[in-house]
């Protein structure tokens, strides 16, 4: 008999039950009456969990990158500056899909594991000559599991009286942790299917503000698949301009449904609490995380820093091939000096002592100085203070 193990990576994550039913339906006439029923509850339902009102969602068949391309495709133009501040490998990606692009990224580069700095931001905005049409934020840094103020650089860009779009990375914050798309005056959000959605990887999720789409009429970056006037005038006639995802966009509406059911701080909080716990395993292994400082620790996914002279690369693969379990490697600058635990998406405290107890073993396998149960303890600790965050479909 075959069984499967939850992952502990920061996506794709664990799939309720109920979604993954919702993505295996039978096949249905994209251009029938009954995909309406579908698409507008799914494009609702994503507003809600980001918080705005008066902006539209896109769906795009696609990955986060995907969202990325659709972002800067539709508001931009050739020899635009944008502003980006690089502090891990995927805000580092994001800057190499603009200057693909033929975008000029004006670059605040700031160590990997500190989080964006809002001040360098309206430093550099007030220098502004008007060339800078965007600044690039990457609300949660998965590679580093570092969390940054999104309201901060909304702030920065206010105080430096710029009116460039602000255009945020939530791959892996957006349904897991708190976005507030209209009061944090974001113009593009960014998200995929497969993190706080709970669903498998296959779709590129885009919130665009009232701005931002005034600024797709006048960009003149080539966009045809990622075009949000063909998408909008599609879905006004209740279709897509093209053949759409349907089982992946019937599980979204499902995955949105719970997660307004459960309640929005519900989820937060209950990320916040699993988050917790795994980063006091992390203490009691004598382990420090990625992420300098406690305003910066993220509540998806911990990069825990693994002893100076120890390859942290050994442990995903040792983990999978041993126990079954799969854990997130270093990327880029931290690549060999940390391992990520993901505790996002369907997940509760019961679920994540098996991870936490997995990691320590293979720790312990691989020599490091861990004593087995050090940090499923100290996990314990925090979790039996609070109230258990049970998932109606994780019970």
């Amino acid at each position: 008999m075959s069984f499967q193990n939850p992952v502990f990576i920061p996506g794709p994550t664990n799939m309720p039950e109920a979604v993954r039913r919702a993505c295996d339906m039978p096949t249905l006439d994209h251009r029938s009456s009954a995909f309406a029923d579908i698409l507008h509850p799914a494009l609702e339902g994503v507003a809600q969990v980001v918080r705005a009102t008066e902006a539209e969602v896109f769906v795009f068949p696609g990955s986060g990158t995907g969202g990325w391309e659709a972002a800067v495709a539709n508001t931009l133009s050739p020899g635009d500056r944008v502003l980006a501040v690089r502090n891990g490998m995927f805000s580092h990606r994001w800057i190499d899909l603009c200057q693909r692009h033929g975008l000029d990224v004006a670059i605040l580069d700031v160590p990997w594991g500190e989080g964006m700095p809002a001040d360098r931001i309206e430093a550099a905005l007030r220098e502004d000559d008007g060339r800078v049409r965007a600044v690039l934020a990457t609300h949660n840094e998965t590679a580093t599991g570092v969390r940054s103020d999104v309201a901060a650089v909304r702030a920065a860009m206010d105080a430096a009286g710029h009116d460039a779009l602000l255009l945020v990375d939530g791959v892996s914050s957006i349904g897991s942790m708190d976005f507030r798309f209209d009061e944090w005056g974001v113009d593009v959000a960014v998200t995929g299917s497969q993190k706080g959605f709970m669903m498998p990887t296959g779709l590129a999720i885009v919130v665009v503000s009232a701005k931002a789409a005034r600024a797709a009429e006048g960009a003149a970056l080539a966009r045809t698949y990622f075009d949000f006037r063909d998408m909008r005038a599609g879905y006004a006639a209740n279709a897509y301009p093209y053949t759409p995802a349907v089982g992946m966009l019937n599980g979204l509406r499902v995955a949105c449904d719970m997660l307004l059911e459960e309640g929005l701080e519900a989820v937060f909080a209950r990320h916040a609490r699993i988050a917790g716990g795994v980063r006091a395993a992390a203490a009691g292994w004598g382990m420090e995380l990625c992420a300098v400082s406690p305003d910066l620790y993220s509540d998806t996914v911990s990069a825990i820093r693994t002893p100076e002279g120890f390859d942290a690369a050994r442990i995903p693969p040792h983990a999978a091939e041993r126990y079954g379990v799969a854990f997130g490697g270093g990327l880029g600058e931290v690549a060999g000096k940390v391992f990520r635990i993901g505790h996002l998406g369907m997940l509760t405290e019961t679920l994540a002592l098996g991870g936490l107890a997995t990691a320590e073993m293979t720790m312990v396998d691989l020599g490091l100085p861990v004593k087995l149960g050090s940090g499923v303890a100290a996990a314990q600790e925090v979790w039996r203070q609070g109230a258990p965050g049970v998932a109606k479909e994780a019970a």
